[in-house]
């Protein structure tokens, strides 16, 4: 008999419940007409379906092989690109090298190097994605020698997600457009923007090289409190994230609080999500005592 699937933690009930509503608010309106109240919050819980890959990437949601395997099937379908790419590009990549010279998506690589600012923030996850799907490339093909039943699993996941969009757009292309693929894009841009969010202007120095004693900084990361966590997973809390990253996120509050608040600059503890990109993003551009400064006292290089 086969083993019925257990959540390793009951607060998942809340993303289970996320991954349910997104589809249902894209079908209600799919038959029933546009709605800007259910839209806006079809929007949202694209956000919450980013966190909720991010997540279950670094814990699995389920004690069983086979509800895991359903889940980044399910996700996949509702995030609009394959789940296993957190693994090259997040797990592999971001939380090894934590935004230092050797994180290919840091966000001062790129043109204008150590920036936090609007255009960075909105061109990050273009030119994020441009150096991170050449690292996808070639982790699928060592997979593909090493270990092909792999590939063939990553594979699969592209071949749901790209025959799911083939079927919609063949259904009713306008719908498939609004209710589907624009809310997968604007949710896959916050998954990739919150890397800026996260640590522009946060200290990209390899260890070592900013006077720690301990020889580490914790001042790779910006943490936001406030209801950006209750809502999104503790997303905020992104210090406790990369120090625990096995840690199930419901944790992370106690994690912030005892161990990392006090041992982060102040200048990356943020008491809110939305405050910290009016202030910064918007009145910053014209009145420059709201931009926020840099942690990295040497321009690092951007090749």
């Amino acid at each position: 008999m086969r083993e019925r699937p257990r959540l390793r933690n009951l607060r998942d009930w809340q993303s289970l419940a996320y991954l349910a509503a997104l589809p249902a608010l894209a079908a209600w309106q799919w038959f029933n007409g546009f709605s800007w109240p259910l839209y806006a919050l079809l929007l949202f819980l694209t956000l919450g379906i980013g966190v909720i890959h991010h997540n279950h990437t670094h814990l699995r949601m389920w004690r069983g092989r086979t509800a895991n395997r359903v889940t980044d099937f399910g996700i996949t379908l509702l995030q609009g690109h394959p789940t296993f790419v957190f693994w090259p590009a997040h797990v592999a990549n971001h939380h090894r090298h934590r935004h230092g010279p050797k994180d290919v998506a840091r966000t001062y690589r790129f043109a204008g190097g150590d920036t936090n600012h609007l255009t960075g923030y909105l061109l990050h996850p273009l030119q994020a994605a441009w150096v991170l799907y050449p690292l996808f490339i070639n982790w699928l093909k060592a997979l593909r020698r090493q270990r092909s039943g792999a590939f063939g699993y990553c594979v699969a996941q592209y071949g749901v997600w790209l025959g799911s969009w083939v079927v919609l757009l063949a259904i009713d292309w306008k719908k498939a457009l609004v209710f589907v693929i624009v809310p997968q894009l604007h949710g896959l841009h916050w998954l990739l923007a919150t890397n800026y969010l996260q640590h522009a202007h946060a200290d990209g120095h390899p260890p070592g090289a900013s006077g720690d004693t301990q020889g580490r900084t914790l001042n790779y990361a910006r943490n936001f409190e406030g209801l950006v966590n209750p809502l999104l997973f503790n997303i905020g809390l992104h210090t406790a994230h990369h120090e625990n990253p096995h840690a199930h996120w419901s944790e992370l509050t106690r994690l912030h609080r005892a161990h990392y608040r006090h041992r982060v600059d102040p200048a990356l503890n943020e008491r809110g999500l939305v405050p910290y990109m009016l202030r910064v993003y918007l009145l910053g551009a014209v009145l420059p005592r709201f931009r926020s400064h840099s942690l990295m006292a040497v321009k690092p290089t951007t090749h």
